[in-house]
């Protein structure tokens, strides 16, 4: 267990322009962190844990940790084990009987279920090296609606449409803002 990396949850943010939620994870020796992308439901899950929200009925979640604990096995903890192109990969470990058991697991439910366990979050050494980040280093742009391209360019009829908004921004009076309004102190008409 040497090549894994302790991670707290530092926090869940939401995309604007996707329903996707990003986990953050924060290296609890050093300042570096793991985003992981995650869907609306398992953020929701992850988040209801972390304020330890009382829910009438078990969530998913809830009830696959009463299951484990109704077969009398313990959750240890949970790791993050490797990543393929953009896909991470995890595991559950529990101990059954004196053994040590790996459950393979999306990341994300993994999580939301050591919330729920108060145990640990691993990740591999080699999943930190190639997708961790420090705060002053840049983030890869890996969402798919935030490309950096040229717009396209507009059409004749789509620039005569627009003309109307370049009079009107021609017309304004930037160094002297005040010009057109009213005076407040003159009594309405």
């Amino acid at each position: 267990m040497s090549d894994m990396i302790e991670v707290v949850i530092d926090s869940i943010r939401v995309h604007l322009m996707t329903p996707q939620r990003v986990v953050v994870l924060k290296q609890t020796s050093a300042e570096r962190y793991l985003t992981i992308w995650v869907g609306p439901y398992e953020a929701e899950a992850i988040t209801v844990a972390l304020q330890e929200v009382e829910m009438s009925r078990p969530l998913t979640h809830d009830l696959l940790k009463n299951i484990f604990t109704a077969f009398n096995a313990r959750i240890l903890r949970i790791e993050i084990t490797e990543l393929q192109g953009e896909v991470f990969f995890g595991n559950i470990i529990a101990e059954v009987d004196g053994r040590e058991m790996r459950i393979d697991s999306r990341p994300s439910d993994a999580i939301a279920i050591a919330v729920r366990a108060h145990v640990p979050i691993l990740v591999h050494a080699s999943v930190m090296e190639s997708a961790g980040r420090a705060p002053d280093q840049e983030m890869p742009d890996t969402t798919p609606l935030s490309r950096k391209e040229a717009p396209a360019p507009l059409s004749d009829d789509a620039i005569n449409r627009l003309s109307v908004f370049k009079d009107f921004i021609d017309k304004l009076d930037i160094d002297n803002p005040d010009k057109d309004k009213p005076d407040s102190s003159s009594p309405l008409d």
